[in-house]
């Protein structure tokens, strides 16, 4: 049995603002994130979860997660969001 890796993207509900990140453990970081645990969003807590993909390993989610954190994959995310 191999591990699976998700990609999220997360709204603030303070300042509306996207987040996103790769983990192996999907709601235990939603709940870091919520509970003031990761520093670079513990100042816009609470978070609401938009969009989650599942990834086969760790390399192609650090890919996924850097093609959303890019340019062309913000814009695309937005409008898929229609944010």
């Amino acid at each position: 049995m191999s591990q699976k890796y998700y990609v999220y993207v997360l709204r603030s509900k303070k300042d509306k603002k996207l987040y996103t990140g790769q983990t192996n453990n999907l709601e235990r970081r939603i709940s870091e994130h919520n509970n003031g645990k990761v520093r670079s969003t513990s100042h816009r807590k609470p978070f609401e979860l938009v969009l989650s993909e599942t990834c086969e390993t760790r390399t192609e989610a650090r890919w996924r997660e850097r093609f959303l954190k890019s340019a062309w994959g913000k814009k695309k995310l937005k409008s898929s969001l229609k944010y």
